[in-house]
């Protein structure tokens, strides 16, 4: 039986060197970011600034089917970033949520509704397509899954 925390580490470090291998203007900032909002702690699970796009790329992996907490989770995630990370000269943050079922990998993005118009017209140069991502994260669970197996 395979974990939820080992396969979220596992499928973690791959895409993190999936979207390196991509290119496109991706630099890595970190794993499990911190934000802290008063006393609660939250952690991002990967986050990238594209320097083409001159914007932060925040990752958030769930194991299981996407819920509106999910996506409420990560509009928080795009605001702090908004509000407390990016600089002026930066474009709007982009996120983007990950959900692995069984049968079925969905990948949703999140960006402020005021900044819809610029983020469908320019993240599609060098962002990964939803096919890419879900076709590696299929690939990379099933990778995890047989090695667990025969360990």
């Amino acid at each position: 039986l395979l974990l939820e925390k080992e396969l979220e580490t596992g499928l973690l470090g791959k895409l993190q060197e999936f979207l390196l291998e991509l290119g496109k203007g991706f630099s890595f900032v970190a794993r499990q970011y911190r934000i802290s909002a008063g006393n609660d702690h939250f952690y991002i699970d990967l986050v990238f600034y594209n320097y083409i796009l001159k914007c932060f790329l925040l990752i958030d992996l769930k194991i299981g089917k996407l819920t509106h907490k999910d996506i409420g989770q990560m509009d928080f995630y795009v605001r702090y970033f908004e509000g407390n990370i990016k600089v002026e000269s930066d474009n709007p943050t982009i996120g983007m949520i990950l959900c692995s079922e069984k049968n079925e990998t969905i990948v949703k993005y999140s960006v402020l509704n005021e900044n819809k118009q610029m983020f469908a017209s320019r993240y599609k140069l060098y962002l990964p397509t939803e096919e890419e991502l879900a076709r590696e994260l299929r690939h990379e669970i099933e990778l995890i899954r047989e090695e667990k197996r025969l360990s």
